[in-house]
């Protein structure tokens, strides 16, 4: 169910050995799709192009800098982290522009960082 003091943040590869031999379920059924409140929650997606190919250390510190934005940001309820697919998942309380001012903030700080969306002709 939905936690609301800790950002409930999983980045896949960097579990123990112990922890990444257990099966995780999948996205859809960890997602929270509504607030303490029962108001719908919004959600985006981020790319970390070549994000699992870096070293350890330069994985971590970018993981780092995505915690403290996330963390800057009292709306963000989930977020997950998949460094097999380099993608970011985050589920935020709906307020205009918070996902642009999130997306914003996270590119200043990891520039590679690529909001998905869809494409437009």
């Amino acid at each position: 169910m939905y936690r609301s003091s800790p950002i409930l943040w999983r980045p896949q590869a960097l579990r123990s050995s112990a922890q990444s031999l257990l099966p995780s379920c999948p996205l859809y059924e960890r997602v929270p799709t509504r607030d303490e409140s029962g108001h719908l929650l919004s959600d985006f997606m981020m790319l970390f192009p070549g994000l699992r190919e870096r070293s350890q250390p330069e994985c971590h510190a970018v993981l780092n800098q995505v915690d403290g934005v996330l963390k800057a940001f009292p709306e963000v309820v989930f977020a997950d982290m998949n460094l097999n697919l380099n993608l970011l998942w985050v589920s935020v309380r709906a307020r205009p522009g918070v996902i642009l001012d999130i997306a914003c903030c996270l590119k200043f700080h990891v520039p590679e960082a690529l909001l998905v969306g869809p494409k437009t002709a």
